[in-house]
């Protein structure tokens, strides 16, 4: 549930940043009546986001046992993938966020109201998608009945309160250093949801190796018990993985988390341009 709970925060957070960049700014410039146009778009934006959401599980109930395993482990790796490419954009751009997200809104602003509708869409659809589909795959990965929705919800309304305290001025933090350490246990969560997609297309024979088991705890960490439940809410954990789950755990944790967590590097100042020397006659 903590791991649903982290997904829904830091992903909630972020559209709710957007959307106080956005609002924040048309009021500081003085155009409050480009507000209901704005809104729009994120009204649609939480609407696609959440019929996503109701065809991904609607539409995979109705699947045969094999077909639903392989679209679980194919959006599993897909999710996974978008999820590590935003953690390390939004560690790239959490400084200059503000000031990108304005300069669109000033050129959609010269364009007129659909360009403001199409803008916050955007803007705020991209995080909806992806919260949708991570949040998905990492309730059927927990497989806890509707405990790990409930985390993620809890989630989604803690961000909307932080969003809203950070509008009023009442709360101030470090972003930057937020979604470094939000997103190195986004990176934890994501490789128990990957091994979690890997036995799902082992499971509808796409991939092979089912039966290997590279250990079997579960007489140690029985999966009922409330610190087996609690290792499988937070990290995804697996008592009796196979090997090729525990190998792509291993080989995507890894890497991920080295580069995630390297210090930036300084950049170089340019090189001063030569001065021309008199030739002497």
């Amino acid at each position: 549930m903590f791991g649903n709970y982290l997904i829904g925060l830091r992903e909630g957070l972020e559209a709710s940043l957007v959307v106080c960049i956005l609002v924040a700014y048309l009021v500081k410039t003085g155009n409050h009546r480009q507000l209901p146009p704005v809104w729009a778009g994120v009204g649609l934006a939480v609407a696609l986001s959440l019929a996503f959401g109701a065809l991904l599980q609607f539409g995979s109930s109705t699947l045969t046992f094999q077909a639903k395993e392989a679209l679980g482990g194919g959006l599993s790796i897909l999710s996974v993938a978008l999820v590590t490419w935003m953690v390390f954009w939004m560690r790239r751009t959490a400084r200059h966020l503000k000031s990108e997200l304005q300069g669109k809104l000033d050129a959609a602003l010269a364009v007129g109201t659909g360009a403001l509708v199409v803008t916050s869409f955007f803007a705020v659809g991209r995080e909806g998608l992806e919260t949708s589909l991570f949040i998905w795959t990492a309730v059927q990965a927990t497989d806890d009945g509707i405990r790990p929705l409930i985390g993620a919800l809890l989630g989604l309304v803690t961000s909307v309160v932080l969003g809203w305290l950070f509008y009023q001025g009442a709360l101030k933090i470090n972003l930057a250093k937020f979604f470094r350490w939000t997103g190195a246990m986004l990176v934890v969560v994501a490789a128990g949801v990957l091994a979690y997609g890997i036995h799902d297309l082992q499971e509808a024979d796409f991939l092979p190796g089912l039966r290997d088991l590279a250990f079997d705890i579960t007489a140690t960490v029985p999966p009922d018990s409330w610190y087996g439940t609690v290792l499988k809410g937070v990290f995804n954990f697996q008592a009796d993985p196979t090997v090729l789950q525990t190998i792509v755990w291993a080989a995507y944790v890894v890497p991920v988390m080295a580069f995630f967590l390297a210090p930036d590097r300084p950049k170089q100042a340019a090189p001063a341009p030569a001065v021309s020397q008199p030739v002497e006659q």
